[in-house]
């Protein structure tokens, strides 16, 4: 039991060591659609999940176009999802939702987790903070460097509500 542990431990290592490596490197941007990328990683991560998890997607017909390193927002939003399926742990209503906002783009991921408390809205972004059990608390600090030294966007927690679950928001400007 141990042992399986330390593998899945090492597999992790290996894994954050890999985006790390990643991130040292300056990551290369192409013009793509924010709303089919954003499919992708739902559809990925919408088959690999407990089926306790109800997914809801609304998204625009139309296509909208960002400069966009795709390996790594498909990261970022993996790991949204990802925590938000931890904070409702395993089962509830996971939503994503994009919103075009005058040259920019709005990504919001919501659950229906735990909720955060609002001193807690700019901490979680910060190395090493963590309300998990076992985590590393890397996930969100490299989503926000990601998102904001990257893409020069913008990752915030929307709104969130103790019991009844967070929004997390990205913004992102839209290229014709």
């Amino acid at each position: 039991e141990y042992l399986e542990e330390i593998e899945k431990d090492i597999s992790r290592l290996q894994t954050i060591t890999d985006r790390f490596s990643k991130i040292g490197s300056l990551p290369t941007f192409e013009k793509a659609d924010i709303i089919e990328e954003t499919l992708l990683s739902f559809d990925y991560l919408k088959a690999r999940s407990s089926k306790l998890v109800e997914f809801e997607i609304a998204v625009p017909e139309q296509k909208i176009f960002v400069n966009l390193n795709k390996q790594l927002y498909s990261w970022t939003i993996e790991n949204l999802v990802k925590n938000g399926i931890d904070a409702m742990k395993g089962k509830g209503k996971l939503g994503i939702e994009i919103i075009p906002a005058n040259k920019e783009i709005k990504i919001q991921v919501t659950d229906t987790g735990k909720g955060l408390q609002k001193n807690q809205y700019q901490a979680i972004f910060e190395p090493g903070y963590t309300t998990k059990k076992r985590g590393w608390g890397l996930g969100l600090s490299l989503a926000k460097r990601i998102v904001e030294e990257f893409h020069g966007g913008k990752i915030k927690v929307l709104h969130s509500e103790i019991g009844k679950g967070t929004t997390m928001q990205i913004t992102l400007k839209t290229v014709d």
